[in-house]
This record gives structure tokens, sequence and C-alpha cells, in this order.
């Protein structure tokens, strides 16, 4: 097995799901966190930034997934690391956004 591919995999994973809440906040027309905001990673960036934003990262994803070796959903190995990038970037996500909406520490109503 392609170590090299399953790293490819790995990332692709991690940029497929960091696209997800850029390309949501921005079709929603909501401000959110991004790389171009001030300060960085803290500060809103708009609603128009975060789509672009999010479609560049499902394009990183689509070229490290699907032009880097032979990707097969079907095969666990492949399947796992595309998932461990995915589930990595959501928890530090979560953590990292959570300090900035309440997610970290959620209280009764």
């Amino acid at each position: 097995m392609n170590w090299l591919a399953l790293v490819s995999y790995f990332f692709g994973g991690l940029f497929a799901a960091n696209a997800i809440p850029h390309t949501v906040a921005g079709m929603m027309g909501r401000p959110f966190q991004s790389p171009f905001a001030k300060p960085p990673g803290k500060g809103l960036s708009s609603s128009t930034v975060n789509v672009i934003w999010g479609l560049f990262n499902a394009v990183l994803a689509y070229l490290l997934t699907l032009h880097v070796g032979a990707f097969d959903p079907r095969n666990f190995s492949h399947a796992l690391v595309f998932g461990l990038g995915a589930l990595l970037i959501g928890l530090q996500s979560s953590r990292h956004f959570g300090q900035f909406h309440g997610g970290n520490a959620p209280t009764r109503s």
C-alpha cells in the first residue's frame, strides 16, 4: 500500500470536513471565522469570503482524494484515513470555535 496516498487521503478528509462549515455559514449569509479575518481564525470574515474559502477547501479535498493514488471508498484503510482526517479537524474546530460560540461550556436554559 502506498503510504503517500494514505497521507493524501487523510488531508483530503481534513479539507473536505473544513469546507462544510465555511460553505454553509457563507451560504446562510453569516459571517464566520477564517484565516483571512483579523485576527486570523478569531475574527469574522464575510459570508462571501467563507463561500470562496469553503470552495477552495473542497477543491483541495477533491485533488488530494481523487487525483493521488486510486482512492476507493470501499477500501477500509482508504475510508479510515479519510475519516480520521475529517474527525481530527472536526474535533479541533469544535474546541476552537466553541470558545467563540459557547459550544465548549453550554448552559442550561
